[in-house]
């Protein structure tokens, strides 16, 4: 199945010039969303995660049902003030500014396997930052994945963990 038929371009979103890559229209597609969350177990068996950790709000979306059928656990990446109990912060730069993202401090035990997993990889700000994140509560961040990959935009650069992606668009 051509997963690449499922996805919508959305021009001029969220800001004119912006094409935005629209998994809307794959998730409501039974048979291409059962054949994204297999290619993505598939593609991360071999690295033996204990916990994929997705990122607010569509890496849950894929992380979820991935982590039931590899058998190992799902944790929450957030924006700030998400989660409840006490929560480990990492501030990082964005073009304009800066952001927050938040992990329950008792999330991850020290050495668990953690893949980090998203919908999109453009720049790789937000997937760093989640990396890192993880490693400052004692993972061993084994890999990241990504539905998608705007590979013009170089994301995987700032990763020193492998990078997976099921879907590679020029950007």
């Amino acid at each position: 199945m051509d997963l690449k038929q499922h996805i919508r371009g959305i021009p001029d979103f969220p800001k004119p010039g912006i094409l935005f890559y629209d998994i809307s229209t794959l998730l409501k597609h039974p048979g291409a969303w059962k054949e994204t969350v297999a290619q993505m177990t598939e593609a991360l068996r071999p690295l033996k995660p204990d916990l994929l950790a997705g990122i607010e709000s569509r890496g849950f979306l894929i992380a979820a049902p991935v982590a039931v059928l590899l058998g190992c656990g799902f944790v929450m990446i957030r924006k700030k003030g998400k989660l409840p109990g006490h929560t480990i912060p990492h501030t990082y730069d964005l073009e304009y500014g800066s952001d927050t993202v938040e992990i329950q401090s008792d999330a991850i035990e020290a050495g668990q396997r953690v893949v980090i997993v998203d919908d999109l990889l453009a720049t790789g700000g937000t997937a760093a930052a989640a990396v890192r994140l993880c490693r400052m509560v004692g993972a061993n961040v084994v890999g990241s994945a990504f539905i998608i990959e705007l590979t013009g935009l170089n994301g995987r650069k700032r990763f020193d963990v492998p990078v997976t992606s099921l879907l590679n668009y020029e950007f």
